[in-house]
């Protein structure tokens, strides 16, 4: 593991009073790219340095802080511009990384399909870009690890031209995928059957809740960014009623602009969803922010007006989750839920259920065998609970919209038992 020194600086009394909860973060990240941190700096500065971003005196104690703690990394919890990480390495001669190369390094290693792999090349090499001069000479000295996993040292010591290239050649291949999945798109759009996607904050539950929903086991971490590729599975009732649910990337604050980029649309798919759930861990002491943090994205992608319940999760780390499980009877938009132990699951499929099939009832068919056909389009803009045969009828449990149905009221059941 390499050891790593965290160092943030604040500019004013708002950074100042968030130090501590952003470094906390930062801290996080470090752990989850498989860094060790071994010391923390803090300064409180009024004025950016243009040549170290902190002061020449802070560059002395890290200085002297990494030779007594033999680190080899030191971490921003900032965007460093090319010349201020120059600089820093020159200062420290040891490997220097800003959050957004953290973050970057922490996708390369956790993308798993061919998209998402090439959606964070994209981001690393838009990253890298301005980085290029000098910097084969650097990683040279500085060997690998964390920071310059993704395109790597080779990549990055090719000429800028070739660099261009490859871009080029990732937007392209990533633009080919993107077709496929639009079609995949129109087809599912083209489907009765409801969509709802999760989203929110990195590490805030939404793939437990997703597993605990789906009956799935898709895995789960406690460590940040978990889940980079979306996945789609159904969620049934127990009449039969069905959905499709997604799990997506977690959001987070001062997101790298070179991922928010890349991956725009893979997250633009939550425009697609017809109910939205924001997960939110209770348990942080930051939630609000975070929750704002998950609000600004979906502004920005254009999914601020489709329906959202929010699920206020692992509430069975919390003292008083009986009373929080009350509210789940009054609150509007809201429940109070654990996907760990599957306390107000219950509420939360009845909330998705209301949401997802609103204004749709339940009618009971019998059609005719001779006009079985008839049946096979019924697929195509109603959702069948259940089907059997029935002597010379074919019977059907649907759920379609009233007006939908009009044309098909004499094959209603009436005055008979339901099944």
């Amino acid at each position: 593991m390499e050891k790593a020194i965290l160092v943030h600086l604040s500019t004013n009394k708002k950074e100042k009073s968030e130090a501590e909860n952003s470094m906390r973060e930062l801290r996080g990240l470090a752990s989850t790219a498989g860094a060790y941190v071994v010391g923390e700096i803090f300064q409180f500065r009024p004025e950016i340095s243009p040549k170290f971003l902190i002061g020449e005196g802070k560059v002395q104690e890290i200085i002297d802080l990494k030779e007594e703690m033999e680190a080899d990394l030191i971490i921003f919890d900032h965007n460093l511009s090319p010349v201020q990480q120059q600089n820093l390495e020159d200062e420290f001669q040891a490997k220097v990384i800003d959050r957004t190369q953290l973050i970057l390094d922490i996708f390369a290693q956790r993308a798993r399909s061919i998209e998402g792999k090439l959606q964070v090349e994209l981001a690393q090499l838009n990253y890298y870009l301005p980085r290029l001069l000098g910097k084969g000479k650097s990683l040279s000295r500085l060997g690998g690890g964390i920071g310059t996993r993704g395109p790597g040292e080779k990549k990055l010591e090719e000429d800028r031209r070739r660099i261009l290239d490859r871009i080029s050649k990732i937007k392209s291949e990533i633009k080919n995928i993107q077709k496929r999945r639009t079609n995949q798109r129109k087809r599912r759009k083209k489907s009765p059957i409801p969509l709802a996607s999760l989203v929110g904050y990195t590490n805030a539950g939404k793939s437990t809740l997703f597993n605990t929903l789906s009956g799935e086991n898709i895995f789960t971490s406690p460590q940040l960014f978990a889940t980079l590729d979306p996945v789609l599975r159904r969620v049934s009732f127990s009449d039969g009623l069905y959905f499709f649910l997604s799990d997506t990337v977690g959001f987070i604050k001062k997101a790298p602009v070179e991922l928010i980029t890349s991956f725009r649309a893979t997250l633009e798919e939550i425009k697609e969803a017809d109910c939205i759930l924001h997960v939110i861990d209770m348990t942080s002491t930051t939630y609000e922010r975070q929750v704002e943090a998950v609000e600004t994205t979906l502004s920005e992608i254009g999914a601020h007006d489709i329906p959202i319940i929010k699920v206020f999760n692992k509430i069975d780390l919390l003292s008083n989750k009986i009373q929080l499980l009350e509210r789940n009877k009054s609150s509007q938009g809201i429940v109070y839920a654990s996907a760990k132990t599957e306390e107000g699951i219950s509420e939360l499929k009845d909330r998705l259920r209301a949401v997802l099939f609103k204004g749709m009832e339940v009618f009971d068919l019998r059609i005719p065998k001779a006009q079985n056909a008839l049946i096979d389009s019924f697929a195509k803009w109603t959702i069948i609970l259940r089907k059997r045969t029935n002597g010379d009828y074919s019977e059907l449990k649907i759920m379609a919209k009233p007006s939908s149905i009009l044309n098909y009221v004499s094959y209603i059941k009436r005055g008979e038992k339901n099944w």
